[in-house]
């Protein structure tokens, strides 16, 4: 049980570390930078961070008891330009950001072997973080 602890400790650091380096990079960038693509394969950070937004939301929104693909998320639209200004930005960014943290600083040790659904396939909890902490490393894949 305190290597569960231990890891669930360690793996908010890490998240944290992530949503820091997310913060500090937006951060350093003009806001209409915020809004371009480098090209048309490409997303730009508004839309990188609508979509972390919605897979969080989605993940982690009644996390141990619904599926975390949630039958309101519209995963195509977070790739539409529809963030305006930097405000609305980072609003979007502490929205995901909020949800994933208000769950994982819920979650008790014992509960990291529970089976939880995404897409309706099980997942441990373990599992399940470990998927998101991907997702925030590459956010294209989630």
């Amino acid at each position: 049980m305190e290597s569960n602890q231990q890891y669930l400790e360690s793996v908010k650091k890490q998240f944290l570390y992530y949503k820091t380096l997310g913060e500090k990079a937006i951060d350093q960038l003009e806001p209409q930078q915020l809004f371009m693509s480098a090209n048309e394969d490409s997303n730009s950070i508004a839309v990188i961070v609508n979509h972390l937004c919605g897979n969080m939301l989605s993940r982690w929104t009644d996390f141990l008891t619904s599926d975390g693909e949630k039958s309101w998320r519209n995963r195509d639209a977070e790739f539409e330009n529809s963030i305006t200004d930097k405000a609305a930005l980072m609003q979007q960014w502490n929205k995901g950001w909020d949800c994933f943290f208000n769950t994982l600083n819920a979650l008790q040790p014992n509960q990291l072997s529970d089976i939880i659904y995404i897409r309706n396939e099980g997942h441990t909890v373990l599992e399940a973080i470990n998927r998101q902490l991907e997702c925030n490393s590459c956010p294209t894949t989630s």
